[in-house]
């Protein structure tokens, strides 16, 4: 872990700085009699803005963009979250270009106090709803404390994998699986050459400066690594206040290993989970380039254990013989308390089950060893393959499930990610269109998503928060106004490249394919023209707006 403090020292004051200049003391440039040199501070004062510059632009429309060390301010706007009202504050890097966010909730400058989360992002739990780790238990539940608190600031950054991106971080995930869990993570990062820890929280300090922070930090963590850096950046640290959660089959390794680590944890030690393995063995492999578009490097593939959606539990013919074999599964539906909802037989000679998970849950506490509580812990199992881009210096994600025959028409979906949809938010716009396309591959019995990884219709992060930024402020009056502010086409991303990434995934020719509405194909003609370059037809239009899951 790095956490470099740059200092700069003024240079020593001379004759402009000890006697007023003798020309216009309102204009920099006027260096007065005798050609003396301006007064050092004077260039500092209209070269950039000063502590606070951030919060006293909030909501001005101004273009003003403030900039300190190495990081610069691009927008503002309210998140409505189910934990209360909550303000996102959008920097970037401008050395590495990685995002930053300061989600603040109550009065973060008049406070002596503030509980603070500094969070890494986590596409897989975040976006995909993967159950392997506890980020996403950790995220939320940092918001509800700071809420709780009435006060207090989230920083989110855009350092995956510890801060080593996406494809080390998959690297990680296929050779753990590959060794039955007997390897952790941190034994994985140092076999590739990687320590265990690469991120950097300088951000941090340049962030408080530029929304005039000088509260003392209760940071909610388990990590004491991270109360070391920020105060080797000179921010004050109360103490720190550990945000843990139960550990479940598919997390427990990786916890454990946290906690071997340093990490503040009791839990994983103490619990009674079993580890669950990997539906199938994985294999490693070493990164190369696809054949005919070398462009991606292809990094790693392993399975991920995705939470079902809907309560909707998948079981194969046999397993639900199994699980049913002592008691019909209608016994479990009636009574006072139903474990089970419902079911129906799907295609491929599977079954959804419909749990009634909390009833099902507290059916644990009294018979936990019962085999029909392993329902409440199945995940829905999905491939992941992760490739490295080497044009655009991007990670792609792409999600397979199941094994489709030259016969099948695999369901597919083209998925955007949105920051903003990581976060708890009342509405959840894109995250619950993920939760409809994966019902429905998993409902056909294969399919494939692949996830558009820039935000704001491929413009980027920068561009969508300040969308978001100018339209509640009425700056313009709709998305599409503030993309010809911003000089953006209204749909830029790259269709080709992701049609050719896709096409590695299928069998033939067939799918179906996944939209958000009719409307949105008829926006994006680009869309349907990369499937016809590409001879991918299209059995079967499926519209979230017309068909969601039940």
């Amino acid at each position: 872990m790095s956490s470099r403090i740059v200092q700069f020292s003024p240079p020593p004051p001379g004759p402009a700085d000890t006697s007023p200049p003798a020309g216009n003391p309102g204009n920099p440039h006027d260096a007065g009699s005798g050609g003396q040199a301006v007064k050092f501070s004077a260039l500092i004062d209209a070269l950039q803005h000063g502590p606070g510059a951030v919060r006293a632009l909030a909501g001005s429309g101004k273009g003003e963009r403030p900039v300190y060390g190495t990081t610069l301010y691009l927008a503002t706007c309210a998140l409505d979250t189910r934990y209360g009202p909550f303000r996102a504050y959008v920097f970037q890097d401008i050395a590495d270009k990685h995002y930053v966010l300061a989600l603040t909730h109550g009065d973060i400058c008049g406070a002596k106090e503030l509980h603070t989360r500094i969070h890494s992002s986590c596409v897989t739990s975040e976006t995909l709803r993967g159950c392997d780790c506890d980020c996403v238990q950790q995220l939320e539940g940092a918001f509800r404390v700071i809420a709780g608190k009435g006060r207090g600031i989230l920083f989110y950054l855009m350092q995956e994998g510890r801060g080593v991106g996406y494809f080390a971080k998959a690297r990680d995930r296929m050779l753990v699986q590959a060794s039955l869990d007997q390897i952790s993570t941190f034994d994985a990062y140092a076999s590739m050459g990687l320590a265990k820890d690469h991120r950097n929280y300088e951000n941090i300090s340049h962030i408080c400066h530029l929304l005039g922070i000088t509260a003392s930090f209760v940071v909610l963590t388990n990590n004491p690594d991270k109360l070391s850096a920020l105060r080797a950046q000179g921010l004050p640290v109360t103490g720190n206040e550990p945000l843990e959660f139960e550990p479940g089959p598919f997390n427990l390794a990786y916890l454990t290993s946290k906690a071997a680590s340093g990490h503040q944890l009791k839990r994983p030690v103490a619990s009674r989970v079993s580890r669950a393995l990997p539906p199938e063995p994985v294999t490693p492999f070493r990164p190369h380039a696809l054949a005919d578009a070398r462009r991606f490097i292809h990094a790693a593939s392993y399975f991920l254990p995705m939470t079902p959606v809907g309560d909707d539990i998948l079981l194969t013919a046999d397993q639900f013989r199994q699980l049913f074999s002592q008691h019909a599964i209608e016994r479990w539906m009636s009574g006072p308390q139903p474990l089970v909802r419902e079911y129906r037989r799907i295609r491929g000679n599977r079954y959804f089950v419909r749990i009634h998970a909390d009833n099902l849950a507290a059916f644990k506490k009294r018979e936990p060893d019962h085999p029909l509580t392993a329902l409440l812990t199945s995940p829905w199992w999905f491939r992941v393959h992760a490739y490295y881009d080497i044009v655009t210096s991007q990670d792609w994600v792409v999600l397979t499930h199941g094994k489709p025959t030259a016969d099948d028409a695999p369901v597919v979906r083209l998925h955007s990610d949105s920051i903003f949809d990581r976060f708890p938010l009342r509405t959840l716009g894109n995250r619950d269109k993920l939760k409809q396309a994966a019902w429905h591959i998993v409902s056909y019995g294969s399919g494939v998503m692949l996830l558009l990884h820039n935000d704001g219709r491929g413009a980027g992060f920068g561009a969508h928060a300040t969308d978001r930024m100018m339209t509640e402020t009425g700056v313009v009056h709709s998305s599409d106004d503030a993309y010809r502010l911003l000089a953006v086409a209204y749909d830029s991303r790259d269709y080709d490249a992701s049609i050719i990434l896709l096409r590695h995934h299928l069998p033939g020719e067939r799918i179906q394919m996944v939209m958000n509405s009719p409307e949105s194909l008829v926006r994006k003609p680009e869309y349907a023209e990369a499937l016809n370059r590409h001879h991918i037809n299209v059995d079967k239009w499926i519209f979230l707006e017309d068909a969601p899951p039940a």
